[in-house]
């Protein structure tokens, strides 16, 4: 698992001194990779504005914000 997304969404468990390593759903996985892509892709955006207009767009920052919080949802209740 050299994906360090797959890897972070990876659970452990152990039981009786052994570890397992449970592999994440690939739909999973894919989710979160166009997710974190999205969230890359407006915050360019939102440079792109700031630089070119020079104004603050709130509903560019509102779209990262949501991204953001859909990314570490999905975080944190796969190792739930």
């Amino acid at each position: 698992m050299r994906d360090p997304i797959k890897r972070a969404l990876a659970r452990k468990r152990v039981s009786r001194g052994r570890v397992t390593v449970e592999e994440p759903n690939e739909k999973l996985v894919l989710v979160v990779k166009f997710a974190v892509c999205m969230t890359i892709c407006f915050s360019g955006l939102e440079l792109a504005h700031i630089l070119l207009l020079g104004s603050w767009n709130s509903e560019i920052f509102a779209a990262i914000s949501g991204l953001t919080g859909t990314i570490s949802g999905i975080f944190v209740g796969q190792k739930a």
